[in-house]
């Protein structure tokens, strides 16, 4: 099937890019070569729905130095790199996106991915997942299974298992320990922060960055916000997650009563309507709205578009609304997500442990599919540790291990007499 793109003359500048992060990436350096012996995926064919640039590309190439036969399709139009995209097809990799695309180009390309007839995927928010369960149901039974990379589409799964339609095993690789650490933790934080300094050319320190939603992202924001010299407000849902902000060092407080003292405002939630116009009518002039979580639902930009007067394009995404106060809004990437949509996500070396997650539990769904049936896993955790430990010898670091002694001691319940 021929590939679905914008320019394939783009591939050398893409080409660039991806040999910019494949050095940078050495955890996934070294489950490809564990892939080129052992070829886990010989002959299947794998789809990869994520955000579609450099680090991702080389993951793709890794899963077929695995020996699979791979398609990708982007998880979000506005994070599609189309140099990166045509980098991958001028190497073989069969690719259906491109930047900027439609609702209807989007889905259209995920039916174009689906036509390859997958025997594994990798997914980003669930839409793979979901578009095969309602719309391409003759695909159910050749899939074995997958895994999912991020919150929302966990979330998404855990729903759809809870509802008895789910109808292969997926891997939550966004809840094991070296995903949501760092890649949810140091990742969001530095590449939020990145989007929003490139995108807006404007000075934090000693500004209120109000951040709705305190996970393991929103702790990441609020982390690098506090380092950038932001006086940083937290708001939650959770009175758990508030405490912990508090006793962090964060003020916490309802939006509404938050939306006052903004300069910028970033949604961490995954969850729709959290910012909407009974709080941009609180908004002081010249406020700076962005999401970072999986879909533009969080900040409510249709609503603000309802109350604005006029509306332009103040610099390359960013979207100026002006209300009838006069006030001026601006909002970021149309509200998708900041870090990609605006930036190049994640760095290299924080996706290398995501991806590695990624590959190993592929392989793990190859290597089990049999025995698994339909349903949302946790990643093994032998994989999420050997990730750690491939990690730290990528570093050239070793640490310390239990004696027999220390081990034995661990594992009894009788006291030891005086």
């Amino acid at each position: 099937m021929k590939s679905t793109i914008r320019d394939l003359s783009l591939a050398p500048l893409g080409q660039s890019k991806i040999d910019w992060v494949a050095p940078r990436m050495q955890v996934l350096n070294m489950v490809r070569e564990e892939f080129e012996r052992k070829q886990p995926f010989a002959g299947k064919n794998v789809v990869i729905c994520l955000h579609l640039e450099a680090k991702t590309a080389y993951l793709a190439h890794v899963v077929r130095a695995g020996g699979a036969n791979v398609t990708v399709v982007a998880s979000n139009p506005l994070s599609t790199q189309d140099d990166v995209v045509a980098a991958l097809v001028q190497q073989g990799i069969q690719a259906h996106a491109w930047h900027n695309a439609t609702e209807e180009e989007y889905k259209q390309h995920l039916q174009l991915a689906l036509d390859t007839e997958p025997d594994f995927i990798i997914d980003d928010g669930g839409d793979l997942v979901s578009t095969i369960h309602t719309t391409r149901p003759e695909l159910l039974k050749k899939i074995k299974g997958g895994a999912e990379e991020t919150t929302t589409g966990v979330l998404r799964l855990h729903s759809m298992a809870k509802d008895g339609v789910l109808r292969f095993p997926m891997i939550a690789v966004n809840d094991a320990q070296c995903k949501y650490l760092f890649d949810n933790r140091y990742g969001t934080g530095q590449s939020v922060w990145d989007g929003i300094m490139r995108t807006t050319n404007l000075v934090v320190a000693g500004k209120t960055a109000v951040i709705a939603g305190y996970g393991w992202c929103g702790k990441g924001v609020a982390m690098r916000a506090k380092g950038l010299g932001a006086r940083v407000i937290i708001c939650e849902i959770n009175p758990i997650k508030a405490n912990e902000a508090l006793m962090d060092g964060f003020e916490v407080m309802p939006m509404v009563e938050a939306a006052q003292y903004g300069d910028f405002f970033i949604t961490v939630t995954g969850n729709t309507n959290i910012i909407n116009k009974e709080h941009f009518v609180h908004m002081k002039s010249g406020a700076v709205l962005c999401n970072a979580g999986h879909f533009d639902v969080e900040v409510n930009v249709a609503q603000l578009k309802e109350i604005a007067v006029s509306e332009r394009v103040a610099r390359t995404n960013i979207a100026e609304y002006v209300l009838s106060t006069g006030q001026k809004l601006y909002v970021l990437a149309e509200g998708r997500l900041v870090n990609l949509a605006a930036g190049d996500g994640h760095p290299a070396e924080v996706m290398d442990m995501t991806f590695a997650l990624q590959a190993l539990s592929l392989e793990y769904v190859a290597a089990n599919h049999e025995k698994l049936s339909a349903g949302v896993y946790q990643v093994n955790s032998e994989i999420d540790e050997k990730v750690a430990q491939l990690k730290l010898q990528s570093l050239g670091l070793s640490i310390d291990t239990l004696s027999k002694e220390q081990e034995a001691y661990l594992a009894s319940w009788i006291p030891e007499a005086d």
